[in-house]
């Protein structure tokens, strides 16, 4: 099915296996979400998406409501956003997403890691510029009756494209009309199985397969850090 697919696989089946790594990452994105709107997903459009993503990962009903509640608290760690930029071997441009309670562990680990394994930690806007951000909203295929349809809909609410993908389809639109898409897709009464903003690169490098084992290598052990959200690349995956 082609090296894209195999990547992806391997990317799902190893966040599988750490599940409670997941549950710390979930709890992070529940609490930033909780800090910046409340605790109400009726009126707050980001805790929404956070409990979604939760659900998507399996985590026990009790364990959001716990993480809600958690964030709620005075006594709640104080979580920040942080995108670090650089380049791992062979020229591979490399965005590294996070979230932490302390910005100084969370540098020095990024960069170890990057010059352990043969990258270089960059400064701000030094690869950003080599990717498109978009948000996309996961559903399940017998939740769209007719795509075009559906794609006549939503353009009007900032979408870009609908397309299929491993048994999902995938509505796509420009990050920042999040919140207008994710408005049209719940008024057409579609349950929205998972949603994520992504960073799409607009230019991708080919690599021989020993190269991309190397550049995997890097991002295996950037994604073990509890700090780590998301990596994004721009190699050449078509293959």
């Amino acid at each position: 099915m082609g090296r894209a697919f195999e990547f992806r696989k391997a990317r799902k089946m190893k966040r599988w296996a750490g599940m409670a790594k997941t549950f710390t990452r979930v709890g992070r994105e529940i609490s930033i979400a909780v800090k910046e709107g409340g605790g109400d997903p009726t009126y707050n459009s980001r805790l929404r998406v956070a409990i979604q993503n939760a659900k998507a990962a399996n985590v026990p009903k009790s364990n959001i409501e716990s993480a809600i509640k958690k964030a709620l608290s005075k006594d709640s760690a104080n979580y920040e956003e942080a995108v670090f930029e650089g380049y791992a071997p062979h020229g591979v441009a490399l965005i590294i997403e996070c979230a932490t309670d302390n910005n100084n562990r969370t540098v020095a680990n990024v960069r170890h890691v990057f010059s352990k394994y043969g990258g270089s930690l960059g400064t701000s806007g030094s690869v950003e510029f080599m990717f498109d951000r978009k948000c996309v909203f996961k559903v399940k295929p017998d939740a769209v009756d007719d795509p075009e349809e559906l794609e006549l809909e939503l353009i009007d609410h900032g979408l870009e494209e609908i397309k299929s993908e491993d048994d999902e389809i995938l509505i796509v639109g420009a990050f920042t009309d999040f919140n207008t898409l994710q408005k049209g897709i719940e008024e057409k009464g579609i349950e929205v199985t998972s949603s994520e903003f992504e960073r799409i690169p607009t230019h991708t490098k080919q690599l021989t397969d020993e190269q991309v084992e190397e550049v995997i290598k890097l991002i295996d052990k950037m994604e073990e850090d509890d700090d780590v959200t998301n990596v994004f690349h721009n190699m050449d995956m078509s293959d």
